[in-house]
């Protein structure tokens, strides 16, 4: 069953076309990887999804229920979260207070939203953390929290744009294994990432874009193979056997 439809979707800019027209759906329970060289709209439409940019033309459809045009506000209530591609944590809070924060999307008091947040933390292998100022964590630490802020307003759906971008090879291997436990805990997710390694590994099917426009869908195999993402993403030295 699908949890995600993403109709016809189309977005400009001015005289610009970011998304031309763009058909995909994620079933429920599996990791969807959206994958694109640099400008061709993958973020874009992470924005459309969650009305972060209003939607030229097309429909979002959550869960059967069309919220096309939906607050964003009311998109995350609704059960879709998401992370940003540049991390942006309330600095000057600590860890747990930006957790926190996140929570009360799902929770009335304090008590309830903290207690949600350590259990988050602690998911996330942050929980040591607590206490820090967000400003303070490394790139790895930052973007463990930018997950761990989406995962306390308790989506259905998570949206993860490039968590693994700016990670040593040993933080990628322990990025992998978080998206896998988000999975395994009922979270669909849908993720945008340029390393091959993370997102050839972790996906069930992928979708590739290029100008905006779709150029192939299917298995990580699949795309891997498909001669129109390797001249437009992959490169030929994808092509000629250096496989990620």
């Amino acid at each position: 069953m699908a949890i995600l439809e993403v109709k016809n979707l189309t977005k400009d800019f001015g005289g610009l076309r970011a998304v031309d027209n763009v058909t995909f759906r994620v079933e429920q329970g599996e990791i969807f990887g959206l994958i694109g060289p640099n400008g061709s709209g993958k973020t874009t439409i992470f924005n459309c999804i969650n009305n972060y940019y209003p939607i030229t033309s097309g429909n979002v459809i959550f869960k059967g229920k069309d919220i096309t045009g939906w607050k964003t506000h009311k998109v995350c209530h609704l059960g879709i979260g998401r992370t940003f591609q540049v991390v942006k944590p309330l600095s000057r809070m600590t860890v747990l207070d930006n957790v926190t924060a996140s929570a009360f999307c799902r929770f009335g008091t304090i008590r309830e939203a903290q207690s949600e947040a350590m259990k988050v933390l602690d998911f996330c292998t942050l929980l040591d953390q607590k206490d820090k100022l967000a400003k303070s964590l490394p790139v790895g630490g930052r973007k463990r929290l930018e997950i761990a802020r989406a995962l306390a307003t308790k989506p259905e759906l998570i949206l993860l744009d490039e968590t693994a971008a700016g990670l040593n090879p040993s933080e990628l291997t322990g990025a992998i294994d978080l998206i896998k436990r988000i999975r395994d805990r009922g979270i669909t997710v849908l993720i945008v990432e340029h390393i091959m390694k993370v997102i050839m590994t972790i996906s069930d099917r992928i979708h590739a874009i290029n100008f905006g426009q779709t150029i192939a869908e299917g298995t990580p195999p699949e795309v891997a193979n498909n001669p129109g993402v390797i001249k437009a993403y992959l490169g030929e030295a994808y092509a000629q056997g250096e496989r990620y």
